[in-house]
């Protein structure tokens, strides 16, 4: 059994598609087995704003009614405005220039719940304007000539007002706001650049280039500092002009939006993914390493590390994950093939069955549509897709719909979870996709900009958003070691093979972690490890998502709003993994990492153990190849598994909370069986654990660990618990509730026994080492007499250095 198929040469034939694709021609061969969507009427960006000379505007105000939660503007020119109060915190903006209110393209694809019950809603006449006010703000309909504003309820504070009025000619619509002083903007999608957007202009346009500052999945969306987001219900291309005044274009002629108004950020993007769509909730393997390539026509000569040719013995596949396995290398599933010139040959299900023996799932990656999913998920047993630019390239609606169709595909044919992989996603994709750059890469610039593009990409609701590990294109060791680092601490990654640089035995390089050579290979073995062992906090991050719109890899901003630093592109190079995590990827080919940025509170490296007290810059860390600048937020509380390879490779017997105490904290793990829908009918389970420390210096440290509640299929009856607790003094006495736990004389003794405790002061600054033993109930570990690690004020904080 093979997959070679036909060796068409892939690398040629996905260049001249994309050569189409830039030329403005889509592969229509592609297009064609797509099933029944589509084209968009455009798919030219936007460009300027409306010319005055050409626009045309609502004018005055002649009317104005009121039927349930609609009101209905009339105006002078006939054209008419609908303001609908969903929500105390969410109303939709619509504004007709023929006065007709029936041309709704967006359908309900994009806002997909609207009705949210009953809320109270009321308006006046305030001479100059109509007000509309709910609990939270209120709306004002200016009457000459016709403008709108949007305040507190306090009817005083704002949070964004016309300029000007909205204009339009006859194929493209322009809103005006008023930008205000120190105002700042984030979203926009998949941006392939720098996040904070003032005094920029973005295109919220396909045009699959995946360069710096391109899109590569635009969303009409955006939110502001002021305490509101907007999205713009539409698939017609845009572009956004954050200067003063902000300009808002879009290439229709009718204006029609959602806004949200909150207190935070992430207030913001909770009531935007409550009408658009929560993230989805990846099954646990997808937040594994991922393998895609051309497997049966990449590298026919390949020869594995146990010296045979693949192609005589088994699918080049199925021998890639034996070397996998081999290597001791984390990885958890792969697609096989690609659809250029590679599809598949072999009876699938023997090749999906041999990989699921080896502890990887499959996926399979089309370029000319789904019209064999049904037999490939239910019969064969593959678990994923990846829609590719030569099918969806034209973006929009388009490509929207063929990712729908690749979820119901894997949901209508097993019980398992959604899992896929597009380009050219809009608003709502979060709720269906990981979205990924693109065909980027192996360069140390190209790593630059993939930290803030993918940190950004959550800015607008997307929680899985990706980059090939080195890129398709090029690439080196250094380059793949030091993408590979940072990359492990977001939801979702994938190394793609086929298009890498000049190998001197095969003609170029695959790119999966287990093919470098030392200390290369060691290294990638290091982060997929200890990847694999913060399964639990990724998971229940991503949890976190689903439920809330706030995404697992947060730039800055979203957990210090208030912090200046944080809310500009200074920090742009960085972002927080989570909750606990600060990560300061490597972009350069350096040793030396300046320019990190440490907020208020303290802060832990996470290898030395080292303290530090924010804010202020940390400049001259010191970064080896082997070491990835990475912190831990004071009141840190990280839930780990055991090391494995794969999810499921081992049964979770202890589960360790990795803890830096510092005050109180607390964390809400979250488990379920991590493959099926069932999650959605509320088979989960939560654990609470809560932490009480000194804020500095010595005292009791309590770890108070909740009966998990809830339950679902494997939930364990009881398990066993180790706390790795950082701490700098060795306590007076350990103990569970009310017994008192023995103190072990050695790291060794500690490992052999059952329960007990072991302070080791060398290791990471001082680690108390506690195992509880196993229960199924709650319990509290006590610490007395210990003290936490003294924070240092971070050195060389005056200023930021002129790069990251």
């Amino acid at each position: 059994m093979t997959l070679f198929g036909i060796r068409t040469s892939a690398r040629r034939r996905r260049r001249a598609l994309l050569a189409g694709l830039a030329a403005g021609g889509l592969a229509m061969a592609g297009l064609a087995a797509a099933g029944p969507l589509s084209l968009p009427a455009s798919a030219a960006p936007a460009s300027t704003p409306v010319p005055d000379s050409a626009a045309a505007t609502a004018g005055d105000v002649t009317a104005f009614s009121r039927s349930g939660n609609t009101f209905t503007v009339n105006a002078s020119s006939g054209a008419r405005a609908r303001v609908v109060v969903a929500r105390a915190d969410i109303f939709r903006l619509w504004l007709s220039p023929d006065g007709s209110f029936t041309h709704d393209p967006a359908g309900s694809a994009l806002a997909t719940t609207t009705d949210f019950g009953p809320v109270g809603a009321g308006w006046s006449d305030a001479g100059s304007h109509y007000r509309i006010t709910t609990g939270a703000l209120t709306i004002r309909v200016h009457k000459s000539p016709l403008r709108f504003s949007v305040y507190r309820a306090d009817d005083t504070t704002l949070v964004w007002e016309e300029s000007r009025p909205t204009a339009w000619t006859g194929n493209r619509t322009t809103q005006y706001l008023t930008r205000g002083a120190d105002e700042q903007f984030y979203g926009t999608g998949l941006r392939l650049g720098e996040w904070a957007l003032r005094g920029r202009t973005v295109p919220v346009a396909v045009d699959n280039t995946w360069r710096e500052n391109a899109n590569a999945s635009p969303a009409p969306f955006y939110m502001s500092t002021n305490g509101y987001g907007v999205m713009r219900n539409t698939w017609a291309p845009g572009s956004y002009g954050f200067g003063a005044p902000t300009t808002l274009t879009h290439d229709e002629k009718r204006f029609d939006a959602w806004y949200f108004t909150g207190d935070s950020l992430k207030s913001v993007l909770d009531g935007y993914t409550d009408v658009s769509g929560k993230p989805f909730l990846a099954p646990l393997w997808g937040l594994e390493l991922g393998n895609a390539d051309c497997f049966n026509a990449s590298n026919p000569d390949y020869q594995g590390d146990h010296g045979r040719p693949r192609h005589q013995t088994t699918p080049d596949v199925v021998g890639y994950a034996d070397d996998a396995r081999a290597a001791d290398m984390p990885s958890g599933w792969f697609l096989p093939n690609d659809g250029y010139g590679c599809g598949y040959t072999a009876p699938l299900k023997q090749t999906v069955d041999a990989l699921r023996a080896r502890g990887f799932r499959t996926g399979l990656w089309t370029s000319t549509g789904l019209a064999g999913i049904a037999d490939e998920v239910a019969g064969a047993g593959s678990r994923a897709v990846k829609t590719d630019v030569a099918w969806i390239g034209s973006g929009y609606k388009y490509a929207f719909e063929g990712v729908q169709q690749a979820v119901d595909g894997i949901e209508e044919n097993s019980d398992a979870r959604r899992f896929v992989w597009t380009v050219d996603g809009w608003a709502g994709t979060q709720r269906n996709a990981v979205v990924w750059t693109g065909d980027t890469h192996g360069t140390w610039d190209d790593m630059r900009w993939h930290v803030p593009a993918i940190a950004g990409a959550g800015l607008s609701g997307l929680n899985y958003a990706a980059g090939d590990v080195d890129g398709i294109f090029g690439g080196s060791p250094q380059t793949y070691t030091r993408d590979l680092q940072w990359k492990a601490f977001t939801p979702a990654f994938m190394t793609m093979s086929g298009w890498g640089a000049a190998h001197p035995s095969a003609g170029y390089q695959d790119k999966q972690p287990w093919r470098f050579a030392e200390p290369y290979r060691s290294v990638n073995r290091k982060y997929l490890q200890l990847k694999m062992r913060l399964m639990p906090y990724l998971y229940t991050m991503s949890r976190t998502a689903h439920e809330t719109g706030v995404p697992s890899t947060r730039a800055m901003v979203l957990e210090y709003p208030n912090d200046p630093v944080a809310r500009g592109n200074l920090t742009s190079g960085q972002f927080m993994a989570g909750d606990s995590f600060l990560v300061a990827p490597v972009v350069s080919d350096t040793s030396v990492r300046d320019g990190i940025y440490l907020p208020a509170g303290t802060w832990t490296d996470y290898w030395t153990g080292k303290t530090y007290a924010g804010p202020g810059w940390l400049n001259g860390y010191r970064a080896p190849l082997d070491t990835l600048p990475l912190f831990a937020k004071g009141g840190a509380i990280v839930p780990m598994w055991p090391q494995m390879n794969h999810t499921g490779e081992k049964p979770v017997s202890t589960l360790t909370y990795d803890i830096h105490p510092r005050g109180a904290s607390s964390f809400s793990l979250y488990e379920d069986d991590g493959l099926t829908r069932a999650h959605l009918s509320g088979a989960y389970a939560r654990q609470q654990v809560a932490v009480t420390a000194p804020a500095a210096g010595s005292g009791t440290v309590a770890v108070t660990v909740g009966a998990p509640v809830g339950d679902y299929a494997g939930k364990p009856v009881a398990r066993g618990y180790e706390f790795t607790l950082h701490v700098a003094s060795a306590p007076d006495r350990v103990g569970v509730d009310d017994s008192a736990l023995a103190r072990l004389g050695s790291k060794a003794a500690y490992e052999a026994a059952a329960t007990g405790w072991f302070f080791d002061p060398a290791d990471r600054g001082g680690i108390l080492w506690v195992k509880s033993g196993s229960t199924s109930g709650a319990f509290t570990v006590t610490a007395t007499g210990t003290s936490v690690p003294a924070a240092e004020p971070v050195p060389g904080a005056a200023a930021p250095p002129t790069a990251p």
